[in-house]
């Protein structure tokens, strides 16, 4: 079996409670300690075993092969994917059971993080995420006053519309959210729009 660690927690006798995103499923491992266990990570993408055990309630985590990628090596770029796994641990930590769409979303985004900046991989993935879940809030309808956004706006969490007075917010030009939204696609935002969009996302999906 595959899947991404999005969460792992130090319990007793340095053994961990390891949370593990499958294309189906969100498990709930337990990882005993012991000198031949592999090494795991925030973000690792790995290959286990999930095994009955008498020592736990839960399941063991077990035969763990970390399926590496290049960039893992690079600090700066696994600082920021750790920082996107654990948003998907917070999003999806009270369910059991998912569709594989969240799986193929980190495998994809996975597969170019390397060679794009990997800010703008995350916010591009988030908007897939939000157009799934039906929460992308592309009509640009003020989400405190309600009425329509037609000059250029603010977004707050969840990358919710609203005008700049209502929430004293620097704003984003409406034509390149309009791209981001339809086209899935940071093109026309520069560095520092996608810089904060980031920190916007940082709150919580």
């Amino acid at each position: 079996m595959q899947g991404y660690i999005i969460n792992f927690n130090p319990v007793k006798d340095e053994d961990l409670i390891v949370t593990v995103l499958t294309k189906k499923s969100v498990l709930t491992l337990y990882r005993f300690y012991g000198a031949r266990h592999s090494h795991i990570n925030l973000g690792y993408k790995i290959d286990f075993e999930a095994k009955s055990s008498i020592k736990s309630t839960i399941p063991q985590l077990s035969g763990v092969l970390h399926l590496a990628s290049k960039w893992n090596l690079e600090h700066s770029r696994m600082f920021i994917w750790q920082a996107f796994i654990k948003l998907f641990f917070l999003h999806l930590k009270d369910i059991d059971e998912i569709h594989e769409f969240y799986f193929n979303l980190l495998e994809d985004c996975g597969f170019i993080w390397h060679s794009q900046n990997p800010k703008r991989v995350a916010i591009e993935a988030y908007i897939k995420l939000l157009e799934y879940e039906g929460r992308l809030h592309d009509e640009f309808i003020c989400f405190n006053c309600e009425e329509p956004v037609k000059e250029d706006l603010s977004l707050i969490r969840g990358f919710m519309p609203a005008h700049e007075q209502c929430v004293w917010s620097n704003t984003f030009n409406r034509l390149h959210v309009e791209e981001l939204f339809e086209r899935k696609s940071c093109m026309f935002l520069n560095d520092e729009d996608v810089d904060r969009l980031w920190k916007t996302m940082l709150e919580g999906f």
